[in-house]
């Protein structure tokens, strides 16, 4: 689902979250009139107060921005939005174990194969945008959900057990793996390009999103990219330069 918006829009998926809370509001609003001595006038301060409270931040977590990819074609961006909480160099043996985990294959992993991969993690907070962006140009394949733990992501055994969706990416300049990942808040992640079929993707062009505290995971061979970004920094999805091409240096 490709997004060409110029301005700020919200994403569908909020309506369902916007009718939870008007009709926890309306309950509350109807056990305070009934159960208390309060008018029902004074009952309805509460519940109106927290529903547009809660509203007010369920339109704001699922906003999506607009945002433009850098010109350079060496360059490639963030995923997610977030903090670049850290960046891995693994051995292949370590790859080994986290491809098996987003269910690549043996054709798949190939192109990581022979050198170290760099695993770049970032953190969203609840405040972040959870939209999420395609790193590079390329052919999208869609690898699977896979269930799993539901630690806190910002706990970095998330990027290994954790349930995640995997997404992999692939140009004739390199591969990317990208992973989805969710904690114990909702637990729900979206790909929204189609899941059975590969699909041509621009860089920085929308591709999914993850609810409520998250984690995004990027793999890349090392050989492959110079890293851009360090850990600490703030990031944004579509924009942020994470690395560039070796090729181009």
């Amino acid at each position: 689902m490709e997004s060409d918006q110029t301005m700020m829009s919200i994403r569908p998926e909020v309506w369902p979250f916007i009718g939870i809370t008007l009709l926890v509001s309306l309950l509350v609003y109807l056990l305070l009139w009934r159960f208390t001595r309060l008018s029902a006038r004074a009952a309805l301060y509460l519940p109106l107060v927290a529903g547009l409270v809660f509203g007010a931040y369920f339109l704001w977590f699922f906003r999506d921005p607009p945002r433009r990819p850098p010109s350079d074609p060496a360059a490639i961006v963030s995923a997610a939005d977030g903090t670049c909480a850290k960046i891995t160099v693994m051995s292949e043996e370590a790859f080994l174990k986290a491809a098996a985990f987003a269910g690549l294959k043996d054709a798949d992993m190939a192109p990581f194969l022979g050198g170290n991969v760099v695993r770049i993690s970032i953190f969203l907070s609840l405040f972040d945008v959870h939209v999420n962006r395609m790193p590079i140009a390329g052919t999208s394949r869609f690898m699977g959900y896979f269930p799993g733990k539901h630690l806190f992501t910002f706990d970095e055994k998330s990027s290994d057990v954790n349930q995640h969706n995997s997404i992999l990416i692939r140009n004739d300049r390199t591969v990317c793996l990208v992973n989805q990942i969710v904690g114990p808040v909702c637990r729900r992640v979206v790909y929204w390009l189609d899941a059975k079929a590969p699909v041509q993707v621009r860089k920085g062009q929308d591709f999914g999103m993850m609810k409520f505290g998250s984690r995004l995971d990027m793999y890349f061979p090392e050989a492959d990219i110079v890293l851009v970004s360090k850990e600490g920094d703030r990031v944004r999805a579509g924009e942020t330069v994470m690395a560039r091409y070796r090729e181009a240096l």
